[in-house]
């Protein structure tokens, strides 16, 4: 038999949960964005999107376009929690849920299609559920494999649910843009129609030589892609290969020219990626510091330091040492500080006295943290301003390293 695969996609989630907490938004155009004054739109709702609000868009773009345009702060630990409630709904049709991001998720319901009465039984059984227990709408794809459930997902939103069968898989690809798959990008989608290549059925069609020549080994991927072909599986919360990194970034209020401007969100980072990696008992002795100029322009310095370690402030020394080595050439509009090299963090006790110590501190604080919430305590030095928050990356899962709080 075949896989049954169903991909779920909340629709304009962030905007959808805003408005239904608050009312009064409903039937408004509302744009959900960052603290930042130099936040971009994360999510739009429909009656914004309808102006042509996008996500990414700078405000001012979305005021332009949309003057009503009603502006939400967003809440990152209400729409982890929605999702997390979400993934219960999804787990009581499948254990094989795989989350794709805090809004999408996988699923594999093979071996569950004929105790629910099939795949569109049980696609219409979960968005009946997610409408009546948390008041939003989502988007479903059914298709025998990852890569066209998700398309299917995408095909008739807000709202959908859309079948793909095998046979019609070559005309559903002969003209559709390369860019409707995911995992094609624009710069992708650029190098692709520098070879002539501007649909999946033309890419299908492309001897896989010539792709392998132009890409390398994901030229293999993306003839099969071109397809409609994919043959990986769903990988069950939980499951996921371990991160290889743990990192923040943040875009900074304005653009800085000068190192000791940098530090203070230095520091914020560093301690950010250190209780990340002490909550998940990880150390690292790879520390990567990331800046992006004003044009954007990006690049990355890393460290290999002599211990393994997850104590913020350390972090911090060792990104402020890489940032002595940088002669900035621009002004500085974000800064991301990360940590590598992995291994697990077994508990033993250090050596000295002062770093036993130190431990202890670090322990009592995480825990008052956890308790309270983030930043009740933090050193003297971030006392000034308002600490940063993790935005919700695309690799969000919910637990383990990928869990920002």
């Amino acid at each position: 038999m075949p896989p049954t695969i169903l991909h779920i996609d909340m629709d304009a989630f962030f905007a959808s949960v805003e408005q239904r907490v608050n009312p009064a938004l409903r039937g408004k155009p509302i744009a959900v964005c960052g603290a930042n004054a130099r936040t971009v739109v994360l999510t739009a709702s429909y009656e914004a999107r309808a102006y042509g609000v996008k996500t990414g868009m700078t405000l001012p773009e979305a005021r332009g376009l949309c003057p009503g345009l009603i502006v939400v702060p967003s809440d990152h630990e209400r729409y982890t929690d929605v999702s997390r409630r979400l993934l219960t709904i999804y787990q009581d049709y499948t254990p094989l849920v795989e989350v794709f991001s805090v809004d999408e998720a996988f699923l594999d319901i093979t071996g569950s299609l004929t105790l629910f009465g099939g795949g569109e039984a049980i696609a219409s059984a979960v968005k009946h559920r997610i409408r009546r227990e948390m008041q939003l709408t989502a988007s479903v794809g059914i298709a025998p494999n990852k890569i066209l459930a998700k398309l299917g997902s995408g095909l008739k939103k807000p709202d959908g649910l859309v079948r793909i069968e095998p046979q019609d898989v070559p005309m559903l690809l002969e003209d559709l843009p390369v860019k409707e798959l995911c995992g094609i990008g624009p710069n992708l989608e650029r190098a692709l129609a520098d070879m002539d290549i501007r649909t999946c059925g033309q890419m299908g069609r492309t001897p896989v030589e010539r792709l392998i020549g132009r890409f390398g080994i994901i030229g293999h991927s993306l003839k099969a892609m071109g397809r409609g072909q994919d043959d990986r599986p769903v990988v069950p919360t939980g499951e996921e290969p371990e991160a290889k990194s743990i990192g923040h970034s943040m875009t900074l209020a304005r653009d800085v020219r000068r190192p000791d401007e940098i530090e203070h969100p230095l520091i914020e980072l560093s301690e950010m990626v250190g209780r990340r990696a002490r909550r998940n008992r990880y150390g690292g002795n790879v520390v990567t510091l990331t800046l992006r100029y004003a044009d954007f322009q990006t690049f990355s310095r890393q460290r290999r330091l002599q211990s393994f370690l997850n104590d913020g402030m350390e972090i911090y020394l060792a990104a402020r040492r890489i940032l002595g080595t940088v002669r900035l050439e621009q002004a500085v509009r974000l800064i991301g500080v990360s940590l590598s090299g992995l291994i697990p963090d077994t508990g033993q006790l250090p050596l000295f006295e002062t770093d036993q110590r130190r431990n202890r501190l670090l322990a009592t604080m995480d825990g008052i943290n956890d308790r309270y919430g983030e930043w009740t305590v933090r050193w003297g030095t971030l006392i000034a301003g308002h600490p940063h928050k993790a935005v919700i990356s695309p690799a969000w899962r919910p637990k383990g390293v990928r869990e920002y709080h």
